[in-house]
């Protein structure tokens, strides 16, 4: 299902208008419509094979759209040219020569891109890189490889930097150094455009937010929006009284989903005491005793599952 998405500013760094992307029988992105304000750190997330990845890289030239249009930094995706030396981008694992060091493999990438070699000490320092540029990329963490592709992505001082998955395979301190790093690229007035499923760390960093479910947006707007709201997590005494506790929510209108023995019940603006009262009488009228029931305000992670069906 489909929202209806609110006009971009005039000054969106990027739009699309029922952007679409179709393989043979298959869409992986089904008449995208939202857009991304300048200035912001925009949070791209979904379930696998939700069509986040298609999407940056039409956005990117690397794939044709079906139908539809976009615009990034004012400019129609059908003319990359004309705006892809303002942007940088890391899709997926970044590609280097692993017999080269960090500072070498800059230099490749400086040559190929045209850009100014001067700017490779600076990137390096501002990725935490400063002093093992001279150390061979093979012999880099894997932090460090998603750093040094950062790195190779603001070679030509980007106004715009996507990012695909860049916590991938990260241990917690590479996760904190990372949304330390993306935070630092906003606050030198650039757009960011992350995708990640590690819905936590996008929610420290992420004040604009982007949900894909199946090809199609299901939510647009600030982070801060989206991620409010109380919900109760019930349990019954036995198993199949939970299972029957769901059915009597369900039955009573409430939004139900298993999180391990509990149920985790939606209020959206329901209010949270009188609903757990509510609760309480349902159970007990259907004769089901409770062993838990608490509120509890949701987190980005546990809203974006209730949205895209439990599934990242």
């Amino acid at each position: 299902m489909t929202i209806t998405s609110p006009p971009a500013p005039p000054d969106a760094a990027v739009t699309l208008d029922g952007l679409t992307k179709r393989y043979g029988a298959r869409t992986a992105v089904d008449q995208l419509t939202m857009h991304i304000p300048r200035g912001s750190v925009a949070g791209f997330v979904g379930p696998n094979g939700a069509g986040k990845t298609t999407a940056m890289a039409m956005l990117l030239g690397l794939v044709r759209p079906s139908a539809g249009t976009a615009t990034v930094l004012g400019h129609p995706i059908s003319q990359p040219a004309r705006y892809l030396g303002r942007v940088g981008a890391l899709i997926e694992t970044p590609g280097f020569y692993p017999a080269l060091t960090g500072l070498e493999n800059l230099r490749v990438l400086a040559a190929m891109g045209g850009h100014d070699v001067a700017r490779i000490p600076r990137v390096l320092e501002q990725v935490g890189l400063g002093g093992r540029g001279s150390s061979r990329f093979g012999q880099y963490s894997l932090g460090m490889k998603q750093r040094l592709g950062i790195a190779g992505a603001l070679l030509g001082d980007p106004e715009l930097v996507i990012l695909d998955e860049p916590t991938n395979g990260l241990d917690p301190l590479g996760m904190s150094e990372m949304r330390e790093l993306i935070a630092g690229l906003a606050g030198q007035g650039r757009t960011v455009m992350v995708s990640s499923h590690l819905l936590g760390e996008l929610e420290q960093v992420c004040d604009w937010l982007l949900i894909l479910d199946h090809g199609e947006l299901v939510y647009q707007g600030a982070t801060e929006a989206f991620a409010v709201g109380v919900e109760l997590s019930v349990a019954a005494e036995g198993n199949a009284d939970t299972g029957r506790l769901a059915e009597l929510l369900v039955a009573a209108g409430y939004p139900v989903r298993r999180r391990g023995d509990e149920l985790v019940v939606q209020l959206g603006d329901r209010d949270g005491r009188t609903a757990a009262a509510h609760v309480n009488r349902i159970a007990h009228a259907g004769g089901v005793v409770l062993s838990v029931l608490h509120r509890r305000r949701p987190s980005l992670e546990d809203q974006v599952l209730a949205r895209t069906g439990g599934n990242r």
